[in-house]
């Protein structure tokens, strides 16, 4: 009995930790896109994105990172330096 219930609890971690490992790459995937979508969008095209409404895709993307604070911190950890840059670039932000 107690090695069914050791073994249950074992693929239950196993299947929690890969859960997270794929949100992890999930976030890391959002995350790689959007930086290279500042770094290949003109001052011009950033200035004119600003105002779009975002797509269902994005959309997804907000609600999951509003949902799952621990998702938000690596997105926002991974794209902070190279999105800021470029919209400082821009004059986007003072």
């Amino acid at each position: 009995m107690r090695k069914s219930t050791g073994a249950a609890v074992f693929v239950s971690v196993l299947m929690i930790a890969g859960a997270a490992a794929a949100q992890g790459v999930l976030v890391d995937a959002a995350a790689d896109r959007v930086i290279k979508k500042f770094e290949a969008a003109t001052c011009d095209q950033l200035k004119a994105q600003k105002n779009e409404p975002p797509s269902e895709k994005e959309k997804i993307g907000l609600d999951l990172l509003r949902d799952d604070p621990k998702a938000r911190v690596a997105f926002i950890d991974k794209i902070a330096a190279p999105v800021l840059n470029k919209m400082f670039e821009c004059d986007i932000i003072p």
